[in-house]
């Protein structure tokens, strides 16, 4: 179902990224993309293994670790056609079948799009596409303590905090219920 997740904003488009048409973005290696936009200031709040200096070699090993586990979208600024962000998503159920599909959420903007706003919209979009499908009862998404900017963009979004991850991670959890 994630697969098929696709929305767009009135700024942003999100696509599964190996779909997305040359006519809608400025086509480019994906493994390119991936590292020029895992600068070390992005890769700061995210788990500890992706920190760090990106090469074409990583970004494509993390293109492939990424297929592996779950859906990724690349954001896309329609007026300029330029890669601006990813949002994994995973999906996972709640742990009782009638409450249906949690959907774990991860998201990430490139450094020169911070501060725009792009953030909010794109999970306030994310959120729209999952309500259309009943069978999705939750969105899921960690934060990195540290990341006060991301812990307001779930907030204005509506979600709210569920705990911690775990001794082995300081990861904090936001949680919508749709």
């Amino acid at each position: 179902m994630l697969g098929a997740c696709a929305f767009e904003t009135e700024r942003l488009l999100a696509r599964e990224w190996h779909s997305l048409s040359p006519a809608e973005w400025n086509e480019r290696d994906l493994a390119d993309v991936v590292a020029q936009m895992l600068t070390e200031p992005v890769t700061r709040s995210l788990p500890e293994p992706w920190h760090g200096r990106y090469s074409l070699d990583r970004a494509g090993a993390w293109v492939e670790e990424r297929d592996e586990e779950g859906t990724t979208l690349l954001v896309i600024e329609k007026s300029s056609r330029e890669p601006v962000g990813l949002v994994l998503l995973f999906e996972t159920t709640t742990g009782d079948d009638t409450h249906g599909i949690d959907v774990r959420l991860g998201y990430l903007l490139s450094e020169a799009s911070w501060g725009a706003g792009f953030a909010s919209e794109l999970v306030a979009g994310l959120v729209l596409w999952c309500r259309a499908y009943p069978v999705i009862s939750s969105i899921t998404g960690g934060v990195n303590p540290d990341n006060r900017a991301s812990k307001r963009v779930l907030e204005k979004n509506g979600f709210l905090p569920v705990g911690k991850s775990g001794a082995e991670s300081p990861e904090e959890f936001y949680r919508l219920s749709l």
